[in-house]
């Protein structure tokens, strides 16, 4: 490497990319090189609160984690590489998707904000969804808006314009109010063709409205939409202040249009172009599958968005992920503790992931929920995380995290049993990623035999959406005239990426039917445990 392309000579000209994203329990930001590579990062650890019955983050909470994401970045490329961070070559910032963040003409908030994790939207989500035939998921934002209207909200006949928490941020940065499609489509229904709101669909929502007198209609209130590769405005000094408040980063920096998390996963697991497709296991868990063409009927289960590009994608979205994994090994953690290890949570993890491997096929009769919250793919508006066994199962270590482990992959199942099954999607490539599958072949075994195929992971979504986000600012920069994100991907960015494949194991996949079996069967009674408990 020579001085001219070493990191530290990129960061001082500004021939950087930093990408920020705003994931539910940790902000993180990535800042890459020219060749795409990860040179810095910083982080940040906040979480959700349940006030008044809502999932919600202060705004004070989103700045202060932004600065301190952004200080810790900084540290790190002092420490890395002698070298004060004050510009970047372009920057994007992405963050959890949906929800409801309403604001007035002055710029203040005027709801508490909605998170993509409540579900106490059923009401309007069923209505537009007959209205649109068109799935209008709980956590759209959309949803959300027609359901503060059904309640009588005061606050919505002030309502100035919505926005997504990645296009809040971006607002805040550079003044522009816009959102990238993929962010987009999960606010209001994207027509393919004009990769922008469906036209039809709005005007069959300022209808439905119209006797409520609102002064604005609703194409007015929501942000502009881009695809990738535009510029979306430039970084102020305000933004610059209130990014960094030490003075150091320089305004004038380009952005590329804010994404959902959804969105970069797409992108840092290459998975933007046709019969792709990624899940991403986190607090929530997701698939998105991209299609070749429209879906035959308006399913339930699944959720229409888009690539950051604008293509059609099929998602299935479980609010309920890892959490209870990550209870459970919080309390082995601590007993192990108590005996006097001093295994850290990592070693805690690999133990116990490892030891799912020895169950049996169908986790030995055990079955588990991990519903801390609502899950629509059940119909459930509120959760309770529940163990269950008979006096007939086999209660082993195996057995107890094989159960818990299909758990959190046994939602995603009914929603992609309708999409390979009931409309027969097909699919070449699915890309894991996400704190499940770090522990080797485990979850991607368990993960291959729900969705009875082949299921990939590697080192190149290493850094997650950060990174994608990062990807997508190169691209708003590098890219060339008339390239399509997909060809930028598998020409500058993943052809040399080395990934594992797992073959679904026949037996796994046995084993996974009955667990599914059971737990279908059981749904039962996590409901009584909602109604009860």
């Amino acid at each position: 490497m020579t001085i001219e392309s070493s990191p530290r000579a990129a960061i001082e000209a500004g021939r950087t990319a930093l990408g920020i994203e705003l994931g539910s329990t940790r902000i993180k930001a990535v800042l890459i090189d020219p060749d795409n590579t990860p040179v810095a990062t910083g982080s940040h650890d906040w979480d959700n609160q349940f006030v008044n019955r809502i999932w919600t983050y202060s705004l004070d909470a989103v700045w202060e984690g932004m600065r301190a994401c952004f200080a810790s970045l900084a540290a790190d490329v002092q420490a890395r590489h002698r070298v004060t961070l004050s510009t970047v070559g372009a920057i994007g910032v992405s963050a959890m998707m949906h929800g409801y963040l309403a604001f007035d003409a002055d710029g203040e908030l005027l709801a508490p904000f909605r998170t993509w994790r409540n579900t106490i939207t059923g009401q309007a989500a069923d209505e537009l969804s007959e209205l649109f035939d068109h799935t209008i998921p709980q956590r759209w934002s959309i949803a959300h808006l027609y359901q503060a209207i059904l309640n009588g909200e005061e606050h919505v006949a002030r309502i100035a314009h919505l926005n997504t928490l990645a296009g809040y941020v971006h607002w805040r940065l550079t003044g522009e109010r816009v959102l990238g499609v993929g962010d987009a489509s999960g606010m209001f229904p994207i027509d393919i063709a004009t990769g922008d709101f469906d036209a039809t669909m709005l005007g069959k929502f300022d209808e439905l409205i119209a006797d409520r007198g609102f002064g604005w209609r609703t194409a007015g209130i929501l942000p502009t939409v881009l695809s990738a590769g535009a510029e979306a405005g430039r970084l102020t000094p305000a933004g610059a202040a209130l990014l960094d408040p030490s003075g150091t980063l320089q305004a004038g920096i380009p952005f590329c249009p804010p994404e959902g998390d959804a969105g970069t996963g797409m992108v840092a697991t290459n998975s933007v172009v046709p019969r792709t497709g990624n899940v991403s296991a986190g607090t929530s868990i997701f698939a998105g599958v991209v299609l070749e063409g429209a879906l035959s009927r308006r399913h339930a289960e699944l959720d229409l968005l888009t690539t950051p590009a604008g293509d059609l994608v099929a998602m299935v979205h479980c609010n309920n992920g890892a959490s209870e994994l990550n209870a459970w090994a919080g309390l082995f953690g601590e007993f192990a503790r108590a005996l006097g290890s001093e295994a850290d949570s990592s070693q805690v993890f690999r133990a116990l992931f490892t030891a799912a491997l020895a169950g049996e096929p169908d986790a030995g009769g055990l079955v588990s929920y991990n519903y801390l919250s609502g899950e629509h793919l059940t119909h459930l508006t509120e959760g309770r995380p529940l163990f269950v066994r008979t006096p007939e199962s086999s209660f082993s270590l195996g057995n107890f995290m094989r159960a818990h482990l299909f758990a959190s992959l046994a939602t995603l199942r009914i929603g992609m049993d309708v999409l390979r099954q009931d409309e027969g999607v097909a699919l070449e490539s699915m890309f894991a990623h996400g704190g499940l599958f770090k522990t080797e072949g485990v979850a991607q075994r368990f993960l291959a035999a729900a969705i009875d195929a082949p299921v990939s992971v590697g080192e190149i979504a290493g850094e997650g959406g950060a990174w994608g986000i990062a990807l997508l600012a190169t691209f708003s920069i590098n890219g060339t005239p008339g390239q399509r994100l997909g060809d930028f991907l598998a020409t500058e960015v993943f052809a040399t990426a080395q990934l594992t494949t797992l073959e679904p194991d026949p037996a796994d996949v046995a084993g996974f039917d009955a667990y599914m079996e059971r737990w279908v069967r059981g749904l039962a009674t996590e409901r009584a445990a909602v109604e009860n408990l």
